[in-house]
């Protein structure tokens, strides 16, 4: 059997499927850019769709017709316009999600199921997804600032259908990178309150792992400023002793409450503390 047959229908959510078929739909039109000229019969709609700016200008001659559907290329701006306010909205409620407790509003919490968000637990998830999204942000507002201070648009066009692509596509993305959290536990419900041993990834070597993760955070900025700087180093120092102290008391703590706990299990670091 071959390896990816045991692979669930399941995994092949909308948003897969999507993706999927854009990537193959791109790959098709590559491979048919790269055989010769008069193997495959030409269509002109085809050319249309594909070609912008430039590339449709110096491309096949033109119908009427074609031109018709042309506007501006200056219009890539509207792109922007839309990723920055829509994916502004989205990381505004995942950070009301992550770090205050808000859930998402029904009709968001909604549609990304619908897509085939995440049905898994999963906080470093959580997390990733909102760096993404703030660089995606960051990455539109730069994009943003150059179509109106820095690009300088001649009058070159775009297809309507490339222009609505566009619109669509930084909403999409949006979605999909929000479709990452993993939507259990994202309702805002509180199941309980009680402790239990935690298990899997860097549980398997130490008590508490966002401790030794806020140290290497902490060591990161160090490498950043370069290894000289000792005000920095000290900072560090601070960071390691106070995270260890924290560590060592939380690993006391579930070892007083639970006899089962594992004996290999460190406080602070793997192997050693």
């Amino acid at each position: 059997m071959a390896p990816w047959a045991g692979v669930e229908l399941s995994a092949l959510n909308p948003l897969r499927v999507l993706w999927l078929a854009l990537t193959a739909a791109f790959l098709l039109t590559l491979v048919l850019q790269l055989v010769p000229a008069g193997l495959v019969p030409g269509c002109a709609l085809f050319q249309d769709l594909i070609r912008y700016g430039k590339t449709k200008r110096e491309g096949p001659s033109r119908s009427a017709a074609c031109r018709a559907f042309d506007v501006p290329k200056r219009y890539f701006s509207h792109f922007y316009i839309i990723s920055v306010l829509w994916n502004g909205f989205l990381l505004w409620h995942l950070t009301q999600s992550l770090f205050l407790g808000v859930p998402f509003p029904y009709w968001l919490h909604g549609l990304l199921r619908i897509l085939g968000a995440a049905q898994f637990q999963g906080s470093e998830l959580a997390l990733s997804a909102f760096l993404v999204l703030v660089f995606l942000w960051l990455h539109s507002l730069r994009r943003l600032f150059e179509c109106f201070y820095v690009s300088v648009f001649s009058n070159a066009v775009i297809h309507v259908v490339q222009y609505c692509f566009g619109l669509v596509y930084y909403v999409l993305i949006g979605l999909t990178v929000l479709s990452q959290v993993p939507m259990d536990g994202r309702n805002g419900v509180v199941i309980h309150c009680n402790h239990r041993i935690p298990f899997g990834d860097w549980f398997e070597y130490v008590s508490s792992p966002n401790y030794l993760a806020e140290l290497m955070i902490y060591i990161s900025m160090a490498v950043t400023f370069g290894f000289h700087n000792l005000t920095w180093w000290l900072v560090v120092t601070y960071v390691f002793f106070s995270q260890a102290l924290s560590a060592l008391l939380s690993h006391k703590f579930y070892k007083s409450k639970f006899v089962s706990y594992p004996k290999h299990r460190k406080a602070f670091l793997p192997f050693l503390f």
